[in-house]
């Protein structure tokens, strides 16, 4: 039987990556919602700004809120800033790990040091969360969604770094649910398709020709639009939460694979053609 969350009155919320995007949104609805809701990111300007919309939409003014700087890369930053974050705000009854961006860009152009950050910031930043934040949640129960992509489970031309981390967040998530069911915490992997978030457009500075004709059947979702999909698969306990499109491109990658390269192909090869 799955874990669910139906009522998120009162339920302490953690967004890694909620000063901007989908962290940003998913950390709105929340609370108005009736959560209380603490965001991390490493930027204190867009923190403070984002805890300002936190706060704009709360069900209840009893309801708390707070920011706390950190980047999810170092590990012992993310320990000494959750361990503040559990002794000043209490144990998370629900974890979203959003934090992530991507720049595409053919494989010989990515260097060492830009797969070294990916890696760093989506695989080992999940890690390190979790891994600070799992003996509390332990003794309570709870939830953990790992926000990852469409390109978790479909290699994309152009994304060679990118699709590796979100890759290795879907192998790792299916771990933690496994794990995690005897301690009553659910676990969720979101893949959204392309969101209309300030990432996207840094994202689209780098794309080749390739990269934007065949994600172009992708999509593009409004990450208000994302946010409601993500926590509506917590409140039905979904493992995989796909909207949108990528519940069709999901489904045909998984059951047609042959299907799904032969339209990629057929767009990559038009775009060169110019």
């Amino acid at each position: 039987m799955s874990i669910k969350v139906r009522d998120f009155n009162g339920k302490n919320v953690y967004v890694v990556g909620g000063s901007s995007g989908l962290g940003l949104e998913t950390a709105k609805l929340l609370s108005r919602l009736g959560a209380n809701v603490i965001i991390f990111a490493r930027g204190k300007e867009r923190l403070e700004e984002g805890l300002k919309q936190v706060d704009a939409g709360k069900k209840r003014a009893s309801q708390r809120s707070a920011f706390k700087q950190m980047d999810v890369s170092v590990h012992d930053e993310v320990v000494r800033v959750m361990e503040e974050a559990v002794g000043e705000f209490g144990v998370p009854d629900i974890l979203i790990n959003s934090a992530g961006r991507a720049y595409p860009d053919y494989f010989e152009n990515i260097s060492f040091e830009q797969f070294d950050d990916t890696m760093k910031t989506h695989i080992y930043g999940i890690w390190n969360t979790v891994s600070a934040l799992l003996p509390h949640m332990k003794n309570r129960g709870g939830y953990i969604v790992n926000v990852t992509s469409a390109l978790g489970f479909m290699g994309l031309f152009g994304y060679s770094d990118y699709c590796s981390s979100k890759f290795a967040i879907n192998g790792f998530t299916e771990v933690l649910r496994s794990e995690l069911k005897p301690y009553k915490i659910g676990v969720s992997v979101f893949c959204p398709p392309d969101m209309n978030t300030p990432g996207f457009e840094v994202e689209n500075r780098t794309k080749p020709p390739e990269t934007v004709a065949a994600s172009e059947s992708g999509g593009l979702m409004e990450p208000e639009e994302a946010a409601e999909a993500l926590v509506e698969g917590i409140a039905k306990g979904k493992f995989m939460i796909t909207p949108g499109s990528v519940k069709m491109i999901h489904f045909m990658k998984r059951h047609f694979p042959w299907l799904v390269d032969m339209v990629v192909e057929r767009d990559i090869a038009k775009a060169r053609k110019g």
